[in-house]
């Protein structure tokens, strides 16, 4: 891949997990950052132990060589009234804004079961109807219009468990959504964990990809899951998702085919385990080892 063209950042989930706080709640922002840069990455991710106040942030992450890329934006466009998601998604883009951030990630929560620690992932996952389609995509045109205002550009993390979350639902999404106002945050994992064809994704999306998201999954465990009914939470204990090179996907032809495609941006390494289990740090390192072999980057 074109070096010049690519940034690449890792996500803090590897060292402390959002939505399990317990889940790496000894490890510090510090050490996070600190760690994002010996292992030779550029940027990350916003996580939950992130400075609120800028520019206490920006000092830390510039002492370090880093940049934020991207946050993650929980829009509940179908079950809460448009003002309160707009002034969510207006204060987020501002902070974002600040960092220097040119994307923000949402990922609709409406119904989501990604959360739920007993709620089978396989199982239980939310199909929206015809009106709640409608609603959704003119939402998420309302947001990418606002991000595009303030200089930064929607991106739409399709996630196990929530309504956006098979193939299929992705060509909706992209069909009812406007090219010049909403794109595609395009996840490796989450589609070969859902046992879509991630590849034929990438090639029909590629043009309307602006963040890319490198996980990677460990296919015995998701097997696991789905045999056992466990949910997205418990896989993730369990180990279902892992770093590039260490799990199932053979990236080299991901690379390419974005390479080809002509894309420009971000390659976030985003596996989250438990840091017990996965030492960020030695994982952050096996993943930028083969991403270097890998993508010649």
């Amino acid at each position: 891949m074109d070096k010049n063209k690519i940034k690449l950042g890792i996500a803090p989930i590897a060292w402390t997990n959002d939505d399990m706080p317990d889940l790496g709640s000894e490890n510090t922002f510090e050490q996070c950052v600190s760690e994002m840069a010996l292992a030779g990455f550029e940027g990350c991710e916003v996580g939950n132990k992130y400075p609120k106040d800028t520019a206490v942030l920006k000092k830390a992450l510039d002492m370090r060589g880093l940049q934020i890329a991207n946050q993650w934006f929980s829009s509940f466009v179908l079950t809460e009234p448009m003002e309160k998601v707009e002034k969510d998604f207006i204060a987020q883009c501002e902070f974002l804004k600040a960092m220097g951030a040119k994307r923000i990630g949402a990922s609709e929560q409406s119904f989501s079961i990604q959360g739920q620690m007993n709620t089978p992932v396989f199982d239980a996952k939310y199909v929206m109807n015809d009106a709640e389609w409608d609603k959704f995509a003119k939402g998420m045109n309302r947001l990418g219009d606002i991000a595009n205002s303030m200089g930064i550009r929607l991106v739409y993390h399709h996630h196990m468990g929530t309504v956006v979350q098979t193939a299929e639902e992705i060509d909706r999404m992209m069909d009812m959504t406007a090219p010049d106002k909403f794109a595609l945050l395009y996840d490796t994992g989450h589609l070969a964990y859902c046992g879509q064809d991630y590849l034929a994704v990438l090639k029909k999306y590629a043009k309307r990809i602006a963040h890319v998201h490198l996980k990677d999954i460990r296919p015995e465990v998701v097997e696991k899951v789905k045999k056992e009914k466990l949910s997205f939470l418990q896989g993730v204990r369990e180990g279902a998702f892992t770093v590039p090179g260490d799990g199932c996907i053979d990236f080299a032809p991901l690379f390419d085919e974005l390479d080809k495609s002509g894309y420009e941006g971000w390659m976030i390494v985003e596996a989250e385990q438990d840091p017990a289990k996965a030492n960020p740090l030695e994982y952050a390192l096996k993943a930028r080892d083969y991403i270097r072999k890998t993508a010649k980057i």
